[in-house]
């Protein structure tokens, strides 16, 4: 049997597992919790590839609409305006020469339209 003494000590040999064990589930909380914030950081990280990507994207969009914007103009500059019309809106409007004349080869050389447009 065992005595008195030996049951004590095995008590306290219990009792310090149970307190390491205690420590350890505290610790392993802590690391848990470390886990979950390094985790969300490497979800939110982006890679040099995907900002590559999105600068493709960007950059693609950006000449496809100077592509547009080319277009138009070579289209508007083929449209034959008259100087009299642009003469009387200048001077009806009191706009600046360049406008008038964008305004006339929006409106494909119509004069009336142009002038609802510009007094709308």
């Amino acid at each position: 049997m065992a005595t008195e003494e030996e049951n004590v000590e095995m008590e306290e040999n219990e009792d310090k597992k149970e307190g390491k064990s205690k420590k350890v589930a505290k610790h392993d909380s802590g690391a848990a919790d470390l886990e979950k914030v390094t985790d969300y950081v490497e979800e939110t990280e982006i890679s040099a590839q995907s900002i590559s990507d999105a600068m493709r994207v960007v950059n693609v969009s950006k000449a496809k609409e100077a592509s547009e914007r080319q277009e138009r103009e070579r289209e508007l500059s083929k449209v034959k305006i008259n100087k009299d019309d642009v003469d009387l809106i200048v001077n009806e409007i009191e706009i600046g020469r360049t406008q008038a004349e964008r305004v006339l080869r929006e409106h494909k050389g119509n004069i009336v339209e142009a002038l609802v447009s510009l007094t709308n």
